[in-house]
């Protein structure tokens, strides 16, 4: 294919099969471990609850099913000792509270709460599908009913075993209803870097820094807030090691020493994209002007 966008027609070499050309083939695309394609074709920057976290939610919630279990427990005997229970419908009210408790009782609330149990609200999280969308009755019945298995009859041994083996941290119950552990507090923000250096305000102008790699710059970003806790002859080895490397990536180079050439690819990368950020998000505002509500499914931040 031209770079100017023109097709051009060639036939197959002799003694290849058409099937197997590069335009036939199937184009495999990678994406990160931490990103979910939704259907349609959007790759959503998403971050699971790590496996501690997970297991103190669980823990949470487990320990307040045990508590209604224990105060049933208290009250049926309390009931029974006064003559007030028949002692024959005792092990029938006894069955009935514990499926309430390990099925019901979880299932109704992941529901209505749209994947949020008092435990995942401890840790900040919520139970979303594998896609990225809203967990539903169906989700939340599957998870319930394994659970019954893999953390009560097992004491949480089997769910452990299988978190632990699993990229995002999944249980059983989270591989067969097609869940996961979502994070929903993010990290507090860093400190913003300090502004353009003012020598150089007119080179900033005219300054290409478009060919930084995203790597590279947030070294630089990293580098520019913690410069002021790095020893003095460590701070002047890896601003000059830096710039260094962005030399090779912007034009033109102006004449100062690396450090403050650091601070100003910092700040303009900043405020560029910055920018960039605020013109998606006018645009979105104004192709979304009309809309009520988010797609069906998609769950509600």
């Amino acid at each position: 294919m031209p770079s100017d966008g023109s097709a051009t027609t060639s036939s197959p070499r002799a003694g290849t099969d058409p099937r197997n050309s590069a335009a036939t083939r199937p184009q495999i695309v990678e994406i990160d471990q931490d990103e979910i394609l939704t259907g349609e074709a959007v790759a959503l920057d998403v971050q699971p609850i790590g496996f501690f976290l997970r297991a103190l939610g669980t823990l949470i919630d487990v320990l307040i099913g045990a508590a209604i279990l224990i105060l049933f427990a208290i009250a049926a005997g309390w009931l029974t000792a006064s003559g007030v229970l028949d002692p024959v419908v005792t092990p029938i009210l006894t069955i009935a509270v514990i499926v309430l408790v390990l099925v019901v009782l979880p299932t109704v609330v992941e529901t209505a709460t749209r994947g949020r149990s008092v435990g995942k609200l401890v840790v900040g999280g919520r139970i979303v599908r594998s896609d990225g969308g809203a967990s539903g009755f169906r989700q939340a019945f599957i998870r319930a009913l394994v659970g019954v298995l893999e953390i009560w009859f097992t004491v949480g041994a089997l769910a452990a075993i299988v978190g632990a083996f699993t990229p995002r941290s999944q249980r059983l119950g989270d591989l067969l209803a097609g869940t996961y552990a979502e994070r929903t507090r993010t990290p507090r923000l860093p400190a913003p870097a300090p502004g353009m250096p003012p020598a150089l305000e007119g080179w900033a102008t005219i300054a290409d820094v478009a060919r930084l790699p995203d790597p590279l710059t947030r070294r630089i970003a990293q580098f520019v807030r913690n410069a002021a806790n790095l020893e003095p002859a460590a701070r002047a080895r890896v601003a000059m090691s830096l710039a260094n490397e962005v030399a090779v990536h912007v034009s033109p180079l102006p004449p100062t020493d690396p450090e403050t050439l650091l601070r100003a690819v910092a700040s303009i990368r900043r405020d560029r994209e910055y920018r960039a950020l605020v013109l998606e998000a006018r645009r979105v505002a104004s192709l979304t002007a009309g809309e009520t509500a988010a797609p069906r499914g998609f769950p509600q931040r």
